[in-house]
């Protein structure tokens, strides 16, 4: 005769006695009565215990450094002095991208932007990049029409000391930014001013022009001859517009900024003046 089948909750329900013996003398020694759900129950509390444990142990001892692939004390605090750097890091990289924007906008006449309290740093040319118009010659053209016919504030006596030399009035030859000043210890000799692409360069006084041509290192340059033994160097210019020998008046245009020569950082002029034969600094004398 075959037994009726019976679930699974009828199987856990039933009784086990659980019996300890002495194992000389066969007493019994204690029993433990238990059922299937009784048994559940207590393997899922023993495995609930020791899974606590083990996260406790983890989180809150130092157990965990001994986990293959877990930082250590010092590992973690690398992170954190790491990641403090590439904050500051790239906090310095925004307010340096916003410097340089700010830059441009002078240059191309925008208003500028709120930058904030930063660290300026020396002014660099390099990357200004000027792409020449197809209708540069025609507006060449019309600046010297219009410039030819200016007259001159720079009328003065033939002899001039360098004291009396702020009493001349000097036509300013480029409006822009100054990017390096005059600095005759590093044999800097004159001022670098960085302005728009295709500005035109104009003369401080009237004069001739005693040099006109161009060097490897300086590329396009221009030289002045003026009354009081004072004369002007226009140097890096992407063209001339005055040949030696020609007159020019005070205001009048000469060249076109340029990158030209081998010493140059970037488009701008460099603008040299000289009294007696030694130089003198243009910003003590003109307006920029």
């Amino acid at each position: 005769m075959t037994r009726p089948k019976r679930n699974l909750s009828q199987r856990l329900s039933d009784k086990y006695r659980l019996i300890i013996y002495n194992d000389n003398t066969f007493e019994e020694i204690g029993y433990l009565r238990l059922t299937g759900f009784n048994l559940l129950w207590i393997l899922g509390a023993l495995s609930f215990i020791l899974v606590s444990l083990t996260v406790i142990l983890i989180a809150y001892t130092s157990v965990r450094e001994l986990i293959p692939g877990y930082p250590d004390s010092k590992l973690r605090r690398e992170i954190v002095i790491n990641a403090l750097k590439l904050d500051s890091l790239q906090h310095e990289i925004i307010m340096r991208d916003k410097y340089f924007t700010n830059l441009s906008n002078i240059i191309s006449g925008k208003d500028q932007q709120d930058v904030g309290n930063f660290k300026r740093e020396s002014i660099k040319s390099k990357n200004i990049k000027f792409t020449r118009s197809n209708k540069d010659s025609l507006l060449r053209k019309q600046v010297e029409e219009e410039e030819q016919f200016n007259l001159t504030f720079s009328e003065k006596p033939k002899q001039q000391s360098a004291a009396n030399l702020s009493q001349i009035h000097f036509f300013t030859p480029l409006r822009g930014l100054i990017t390096n000043s005059f600095n005759a210890e590093t044999n800097h000799y004159g001022i670098d001013i960085v302005a728009g692409p295709n500005e035109v360069i104009k003369a401080v006084l009237d004069g001739t022009v005693i040099m006109a041509s161009w060097t490897l290192e300086t590329g396009y340059v221009l030289e002045i001859q003026h009354e009081n033994n004072l004369v002007s160097f226009y140097k890096h210019n992407a063209e001339l517009l005055k040949k030696a020998g020609s007159r020019v008046v005070a205001g009048e245009a000469i060249a076109i900024v340029g990158n030209s020569g081998e010493l140059t950082t970037g488009p701008h002029l460099h603008f040299e003046l000289w009294y007696n034969g030694r130089p003198i600094n243009p910003e003590d004398y003109i307006v920029f």
